[in-house]
């Protein structure tokens, strides 16, 4: 079933050919299956299709990707948000709460526990989801999750890597996530993940992420980075030497992190909501645009430090606070977090790409930035998806 949409007030395309950032198109039409984008252009010349759908002045822009999110979890982390708001200084240790919820929670538990909140982000726009594991850290708990996550999208990330866990020795771990875990989990992941942060004790030092990265990419894992959330630190330049997909967080960087950046192929994903909900400084999205960096945007959506699903927050928080346009951001948002993926299928609307569609309770893509917190995105059905 092939079907035409007209009545766009704005159609956001984020085509590469175009002349502006978002190729922006007015009195536009796009005809689609419920899978792939087959035309796009002027209404007065689009072709006949099957059936027809108006949306009425509304503006489209591609679904939302986020490309960045810790899904499979159980509990919640309410107590230690709280916590921080009273003056609680965030150093990474509330993540092992979550490794215990985990572990104690069935397969059915936290299978729905991820539905539902794939569905939240579904309704707010987002159409691509990257979600990893990383609150298991056992070879038994880190497999499943991956393969919970497997079911329900393609993008997942194995971070058995996330923490050394309490009580285990931290060679003997990286052995572990190097060996049996991997072995275990790559079956059921794309991409390898690590927390170098070596402000946070629990967390991984350059040698030892390096170890771990390259083991990952023996297994044919894509390679991503949590890198310098914490403190300025070696993870963006050894996400850059290694020829990581994304490096993610980017809080704190040197001239040197920038300039390897911008000279580089990593993409730099920033999650604003982390520091909205740990009240830490925002990363400079400006210094990155200006250099030349490919910069993407995603929620980092996880029970400890960032616990929300909606990524027009994410977009609003980058415009408000980290310096970006709004049409920077949506970029961002969308083709930035795309190539963070290195998806070219996704995060644009083309034809041939996929009909991964978000229409506007608003004329504009200026009212994601100018509405905070309004639920005006929603993903158009062009069809029952599973």
């Amino acid at each position: 079933m092939v079907t035409l949409i007209t009545g766009i007030g704005e159609l956001v395309t984020n085509d590469p050919d175009a002349d502006q950032l978002l190729g922006i198109m007015t009195d536009a039409a796009i005809v689609a299956d419920d899978t792939t984008i087959h035309w796009v252009g002027r209404r007065a010349d689009a072709p006949d299709a099957d059936r027809r759908l108006d949306l009425a002045g509304r503006a489209v822009v591609p679904g939302f990707v986020d490309s960045h999110t810790h899904l499979v979890f159980g509990g919640d982390r309410a107590a230690e948000f709280a916590a921080r708001m009273a003056g609680e200084r965030y150093d990474g240790g509330g993540i092992a709460s979550t490794v215990g919820a985990t572990r104690a929670a069935t397969d059915p538990e936290l299978r729905r526990n991820l539905i539902a909140h794939l569905f939240e982000l579904r309704m707010q726009g987002t159409t691509t989801v990257e979600v990893k594991s990383g609150y298991g850290l056992t070879v038994a708990d880190e497999q499943r999750a991956l393969a919970i996550a497997a079911d329900l999208t393609s993008e997942t990330t194995f971070l058995g890597a996330h923490v050394v866990p309490a009580g285990t020795a931290r060679d003997d771990y990286v052995r572990l996530v190097t060996g049996d875990m991997l072995a275990a989990c790559a079956p059921h992941a794309r991409w390898i993940d690590v927390f170098c942060e070596p402000a946070s004790p629990n967390a991984f030092d350059g040698d030892e992420a390096r170890t771990i990265l390259e083991a990952g990419r023996r297994a044919g894992l894509g390679l991503r980075v949590h890198g310098n959330q914490l403190s300025a630190g070696p993870g963006v330049q050894l996400a850059v030497e290694l020829g990581a997909a994304s490096v993610d967080h980017c809080t704190h960087l040197t001239d040197a992190d920038v300039a390897a950046l911008a000279g580089g192929d990593t993409v730099a994903t920033l999650l604003p909501g982390a520091e909205f909900s740990t009240r830490s400084t925002y990363p400079d999205a400006r210094r990155l645009i200006d250099a030349g960096v490919t910069v993407a945007l995603a929620t980092d959506c996880n029970p400890g430090t960032s616990y929300t699903s909606s990524m027009p927050f994410v977009l609003a928080l980058a415009v408000r606070e980290m310096g970006l346009t709004p049409a920077e951001a949506l970029w961002a948002a969308t083709a930035g977090a795309a190539a963070s993926l290195q998806r070219t299928d996704i995060g644009r609307i083309v034809a041939g790409a996929r009909a991964d569609l978000a229409v506007l309770n608003a004329p504009s893509y200026l009212h994601l930035a100018y509405r905070p917190g309004v639920p005006i995105a929603h993903t158009v059905e062009l069809a029952e998806r599973a």
